[in-house]
């Protein structure tokens, strides 16, 4: 004999409903928050871009930079041998700087440079900048338009002297007192060089403490050829 079992009252059904769109919208309501902290917790914070004015200024801009091209992404490996991000193995394993770089400050290096990060244009090292990606170069900053004539996605074409730099995301201390990032610097001809530069703080302010040259790629100069000596 088949139980027939009573309908709820309207109002319990409603109530029911009510709880559950409630409930459906706070979890949506936290896994929005979630994704908002997370794109977040990747911005780069202005501190940084203070770091990255300090290195261009000092060691790459001469009297004839006219512009320079930014790569958008961050970098992740050390060397363009290099396939993955940078491990704290191989940092410890090449000892550099004579391997007095604090292991925290390697830890951290690893940790925020798992992931390439956005940079944006909050460059301030008073010269003219544009990203590019690739070999596809982007409109350029408002605030340092140079020239504006370029069109949107233009393939790059590099004036004499030009830099393209690389940076990785900068790790700190867990005082806050060492910095480390990795800058990568290239010319038009294909040459270039990578480096660690290690930052301390002094105060309020931070100093430019010592550069390790990573990797080098230097112009291939051909031999000249003699004359030709007869049997």
């Amino acid at each position: 004999m088949n139980q027939v079992f009573p309908q709820p009252p309207r109002m319990i059904r409603l109530i029911v409903m009510i709880v559950a769109v409630l409930l459906m919208g706070g979890l949506m309501g936290t896994s929005g928050a979630v994704a908002e902290s997370d794109q977040k917790a990747d911005a780069i914070p202005a501190e940084d871009y203070a770091l990255y004015d300090q290195v261009v200024t000092s060691k790459f801009l001469t009297s004839a930079t006219r512009l320079v091209v930014i790569e958008r992404m961050t970098r992740l490996r050390l060397s363009p041998d290099e396939e993955g991000p940078a491990t704290i193995e191989a940092i410890q394993e090449q000892e550099y700087f004579d391997g007095e770089l604090p292991p925290d400050l390697i830890r951290e290096f690893r940790e925020v440079n798992r992931q390439a990060s956005r940079l944006e244009g909050r460059f301030h090292f008073g010269v003219g900048y544009r990203f590019a990606t690739g070999d596809r170069i982007e409109e350029p900053e408002v605030s340092l338009a140079w020239p504006a004539t370029v069109a949107r996605a233009r393939p790059i074409h590099a004036p004499p002297g030009l830099d393209r730099l690389a940076f990785s995301r900068v790790a700190r201390s867990l005082r806050n007192d060492h910095a480390l990032m990795y800058v990568e610097a290239l010319r038009p001809d294909g040459t270039g060089a990578g480096f660690l530069v290690w930052c301390r703080r002094q105060g309020r302010s931070w100093a430019l403490f010592d550069t390790e040259v990573v990797w080098t790629i230097q112009p291939q100069i051909e031999p000249e050829e003699g004359p030709l000596l007869a049997p």
